[in-house]
């Protein structure tokens, strides 16, 4: 697979076009950003965990139904993905209060929800990604009732295979972010599920292990991300 010109670069990976129009390369950078991208940083190592645990996780995900954009790991950096339109809804599920949620309802954070929630995202940097329901998303034609449906289908799949799995390794998974892409007209999962977008807490500890180290100054990122890596034990 030959790689050719940068088509695009985000906060946390670079996109790279491919002798295959259906194919694409994403290189995962060490960059750090956190309040719509006012905190800058760097997290050594970021990148290559970051690709490595979102494709075993993808791997895992797909034996259980979910389709995703993973093709191909190429090295600890780089993977090449299937060319999806990218829906612009941030699809956020939690199983526990934190960050906004719990600072916008009024509550401690690590309190247990009755049930998992799930919540949208207008995904546009401009506006901040501002919070709307499935009912904006049909009304601004940013996805169909069809894509809404299997979007939520697949978001409370993709928590109960990662609860269960996390847990097994001494880890609550607390909420995450996840996107999805259109792909010859299928809904799959695309972007990543890593520390940058997982709230991962150590089950007896309640340590943080992941982005909120950073985000408020807690220092041992590094260490923090090491260690989901470790625990996930991906040779």
């Amino acid at each position: 697979m030959e790689k050719r010109e940068q088509l695009y670069e985000g906060k946390a990976k670079k996109v790279f076009l491919t002798d295959d129009p259906d194919l694409l390369i994403v290189s995962y950078k060490d960059d750090a950003t956190a309040f719509d991208g006012q905190k800058k940083g760097t997290i050594v190592g970021k990148g290559a965990i970051n690709n490595r645990m979102t494709n075993h996780i993808f791997r895992l995900l797909e034996k259980e139904g979910v389709p995703t954009h993973l093709v191909e790991e190429l090295n600890d950096r780089e993977t090449l993905v299937k060319k999806v339109e990218i829906v612009p809804l941030e699809v956020i599920i939690r199983n526990f209060s934190a960050g906004s949620f719990a600072k916008k309802l009024g509550m401690e954070e690590g309190i247990k929800l009755a049930c998992p929630t799930l919540e949208f995202s207008y995904k546009n940097d401009d506006l901040h990604d501002p919070f709307i329901n499935s009912y904006y998303a049909l009304a601004l034609n940013l996805a169909t009732q069809e894509e809404i449906d299997a979007i939520t289908k697949y978001a409370f799949t993709v928590n109960d295979v990662m609860r269960e799995y996390f847990a097994g390794l001494g880890i609550e998974l607390i909420d995450f972010k996840i996107e999805f892409g259109r792909y010859h007209g299928q809904i799959i999962l695309a972007d990543e599920v890593s520390p940058d977008t997982c709230r991962l807490w150590d089950k007896e500890t309640h340590e943080k292990l992941d982005k909120d180290r950073f985000r408020r100054d807690l220092g041992n990122v590094e260490d923090a991300y090491q260690e989901v890596f470790r625990r996930l034990g991906i040779q």
